[in-house]
């Protein structure tokens, strides 16, 4: 093992550990410097490993910030609903539903969801609090035709317990794009932000087992608390 992964195993340990809690600064590149014996060189390769790896924030001016590693995991491929995740996390979870409409689709959500303007859809908006922070804000807009009788208790329980067990609906499949962006001011009133100005916006589109897209969901997390996992593996030639 290398130096400078060495410095970064050490360094990672002690944030684990609750040495450097999350939002406090570690110690300047001169001091590590002294501390671990080791050249400016060797202990900045150490902090881009744990910058890369989510452990801190870099800012200029600032130094390195020590991030929360007290995260979520939220399944990239599956398709699976907030009240069944939250079933697994162990921690309070709250959802406020913050709008239950039904209304006409404008011209996007026309097309997302492949439907006529005089048709009718579900719009619903839900911050999701984890421990007492709102953390996520998810929009859904929903084909009111394929999934009548939506209600803001409902929204407020399991949609998809709604949509499967009432309405018998089988839910097959989601594509899903991952972003980084901007906070909007929605954001910004709806979600303890704690200092960020980006969130991470999970969009997707989800279908039943006839190919179908009835939802559309725009889903904007909070940064600094989820972290969104994937296996990949990689096929020689032939």
């Amino acid at each position: 093992m290398s130096k400078y992964q060495e410095i970064e195993n050490r360094i990672r340990a002690q944030i684990e550990d609750g040495t450097y809690s999350a939002g406090s600064r570690l110690p300047g590149e001169h001091e590590l410097m002294e501390v671990y014996g080791a050249s400016r060189d060797t202990i900045r390769k150490a902090l881009s490993l744990l910058a890369q790896d989510g452990f801190i924030q870099k800012a200029k001016g600032i130094g390195s910030i020590v991030l929360s590693i007290n995260r979520f995991e939220f399944p990239v491929n599956g398709v699976v609903s907030f009240k069944e995740l939250a079933s697994t996390m162990g921690k309070k979870v709250e959802t406020e539903v913050i709008c239950c409409e039904k209304t006409h689709p404008d011209e996007k959500f026309q097309k997302y969801l492949k439907m006529k303007a005089d048709e009718w859809i579900y719009l619903l908006q839900r911050v999701r609090r984890i421990d007492g922070e709102a953390v996520i804000l998810d929009t859904d807009v929903l084909n009111a035709g394929i999934c009548p009788g939506i209600t803001k208790e409902i929204a407020a329980d399991s949609l998809y317990e709604y949509l499967e067990g009432t309405l018998h609906l089988r839910i097959a499949y989601a594509e899903k794009e991952i972003t980084c962006q901007s906070a909007t001011n929605q954001d910004m009133r709806w979600l303890d932000m704690k200092g960020f100005n980006m969130v991470v916006n999970v969009e997707s589109f989800t279908y039943l087992d006839d190919a179908r897209v009835f939802q559309y969901t725009s889903s904007r997390h909070r940064p600094d608390k989820f972290v969104f996992r994937d296996f990949a593996r990689r096929n020689p030639r032939a």
